[in-house]
């Protein structure tokens, strides 16, 4: 087995309701103790890395998959009706509180340090956000850093206005560095050699009015999204970094409902995870 350097970094990328991939790659280390000193996620990296610090295996898997088909939390109605494509009021407030309790405690005790990403809608800037104690502080970034550019509301945290990280900051290897982090370990949500081919293109001043910053970042969101890609794999190819991804063909959307082709995604992740652990080790 290969030995890990004692400060690697955890990087959890987001990708929406691929996203269950994480989830199974988180899994398995919680199954075989491999815990990290520092984790940096983004959107649904955040969520699921929620559950990785509280230490709750299945967690993430059990909403992201049996929840859904239980309660059917995203559709166009809650679009409308609520303002996000996810219910927000199920999955930041009766799931952690009510139907799937979120251990507060053993969140705050871990002493890892646990960061979220968000996009400053006023700077169109990224920041990195932790917080143990404020129950409500906490779910107000996890909601921030997973609030889709149009298909969710804008969430204040601290009295500024937040988006989704990766609007600005999908794979934040960079942060982990700066950090002190000099190797890490990231969770990706995309086959290797994988491009977005949508283009980028200029935001209309009617959308997102008050914030041009914002608009700005969007416009440019594909072209910082594939130089992130480029630059893991070289990093990769270089040893700087580890990466565990999807290797069969990608069959999941950002807002994919069909739980069969979620659980396949999930079991893929968990492999994976269970791959990665057999090879690594403290």
């Amino acid at each position: 087995m290969e030995k890990l350097e004692r400060n690697t970094g955890l990087v959890l990328e987001g990708g929406g309701m691929r996203g269950v991939f994480t989830s199974g790659v988180l899994d398995a280390f919680m199954k075989h103790q491999l815990e990290f000193p520092y984790v940096v996620a983004v959107s649904a990296g955040a969520c699921n890395g929620m559950s990785y610090i509280s230490r709750q295996p299945r967690r993430a898997r059990y909403s992201n998959i049996d929840l859904l088909q239980k309660y059917g939390y995203i559709s166009l109605k809650n679009l409308i009706v609520k303002g996000s494509i996810f219910d927000p009021s199920l999955l930041y407030e009766r799931f952690p509180n009510d139907i799937l309790p979120f251990d507060y405690d053993a969140y705050a005790q871990n002493p890892a340090v646990f960061e979220m990403v968000c996009t400053n809608c006023q700077t169109g800037y990224a920041e990195y956000l932790t917080e143990k104690t404020d129950r409500r502080r906490m779910m107000a970034i996890v909601k921030a850093s997973s609030s889709l550019p149009y298909a969710a509301q804008i969430t204040d945290v601290d009295g500024k206005p937040m988006l989704d990280g990766g609007i600005v900051d999908s794979i934040p290897v960079q942060r982990a560095i700066d950090t002190g982090h000099g190797f890490n370990v990231v969770v990706m949500t995309r086959n290797k050699g994988y491009r977005s081919t949508e283009s980028d293109h200029k935001i209309p001043r009617f959308i997102y009015s008050d914030y041009p910053r914002l608009r700005v970042a969007l416009s440019h969101r594909v072209e910082v999204y594939n130089r992130q890609l480029e630059m893991v794999e070289r990093m990769e190819a270089w040893g700087e970094v580890v990466v565990i991804r999807p290797q069969r063909p990608m069959e999941v959307g950002r807002v994919c409902r069909d739980t069969a082709k979620l659980e396949r995604l999930y079991e893929e992740g968990f492999h994976e995870g269970e791959q990665f652990c057999k090879k690594y080790q403290w």
